[in-house]
């Protein structure tokens, strides 16, 4: 397959999605002030950006709402603070987790919702579960979107399986997420040309959700866009969980449609994200989050790690390959 675009041309197909609040949400369990949030809304509104998405719509018999934020659930009247009726061309969208979200009663008509889009997140093994949930979604009236994680581990041919069912269903964006930070751009382009063929065949768009443990993100990002992706995840300076996510400036900063405009996303980045970090919110790439990543392995050991202030890095790195035999 070969390269869509040029660098020098911009792509009027591309859609930007803001995960600020959602993914750097698992940072600080999604304890942000109202200002944060709406300074946000403000600045990707001036940015161009296509969609913001708010955060999960969790089960509050789940998880106790007293341990988290807001943002963990998002509810109608939370988001509503915040934009009023959004009447922009920014749409908003909610994550939803297969198996965490009582989304027969938490999710309204989306006549009556100011949400315009639902991103569903699933493991191979619980794709029909994520149908039955884009299904409802679908029939409520919303956009929706499919993030199969963890395909860096996934069997070939399951996912093949996996993406042939979800092409025949109605969602209408699939998404490649890199969860563990352990793709390189050769292994994202052979991804995104499996999941593009599907694109093609069902009518389909396509996006990329990359993580940054190998400081990768932005190069997984662009190689992608550059085969024909085109719903694009990233965060203010890469908030997110653990090593974070492809940064929002260097997208931006990259992409050459006129609408995107880099300078209010630089003033809030001076106005606000200094003062996160120094409330106590960590995030960012950092040795054990590579050795995770190099190893195709999940985080929560280079979270602790990192949490407890260790610097051991080549025991720490002994043990995950001997996790990995």
């Amino acid at each position: 397959m070969g390269k869509k675009g040029e660098l020098v041309s911009f792509r009027p197909d591309i859609k930007v999605l803001d995960a600020t609040i959602r993914d750097g949400g698992l940072v600080n369990n999604f304890y942000f002030e109202d200002s944060f949030i709406r300074s946000l809304y403000e600045t990707n509104l001036k940015a161009g950006v296509d969609y913001m998405e708010f955060g999960y719509r969790a089960s509050k018999t789940l998880f106790d709402p007293d341990k988290f934020g807001k943002w963990k659930f998002c509810d109608e009247n939370s988001i509503r603070d915040i934009v009023g009726e959004n009447d922009t061309d920014m749409k908003i969208s909610v994550m939803a987790d297969v198996g965490r979200t009582d989304f027969k009663t938490d999710i309204i008509d989306r006549k009556d919702s100011v949400v315009d889009m639902y991103r569903i997140a699933t493991y191979l093994n619980t794709i029909p579960s994520a149908i039955e949930m884009i299904e409802y979604c679908n029939k409520k009236g919303y956009e929706t979107t499919v993030n199969i994680m963890a395909i860096s581990n996934a069997n070939g041919s399951d996912l093949d399986t996996a993406l042939d069912i979800l092409g025949r269903s109605c969602v209408d964006c699939i998404y490649i997420v890199d969860s563990y930070g352990s793709l390189y751009p050769e292994q994202t382009a052979a991804l995104a040309e499996k999941y593009l063929e599907i694109g093609d065949k069902y009518g389909k768009q396509i996006g990329i959700h990359a993580h940054n443990n190998q400081q990768l993100a932005f190069a997984n990002t662009i190689e992608a866009l550059s085969l024909g992706v085109n719903y694009l995840d990233a965060t203010v300076s890469g908030m997110g969980r653990g090593a974070g996510n492809c940064y929002m400036e260097l997208l931006l900063g990259f992409l050459k449609n006129p609408k995107y405009n880099l300078t209010p996303l630089l003033e809030f980045i001076e106005d606000n994200v200094q003062k996160l970090r120094d409330s106590g919110a960590v995030w960012g790439y950092d040795v054990p989050y590579l050795l995770t990543g190099r190893l195709n392995q999940h985080p929560r050991a280079a979270i602790e790690f990192i949490k407890e202030h260790k610097t051991g890095y080549a025991n720490m790195y002994l043990e995950l390959l001997e996790n990995n035999i």
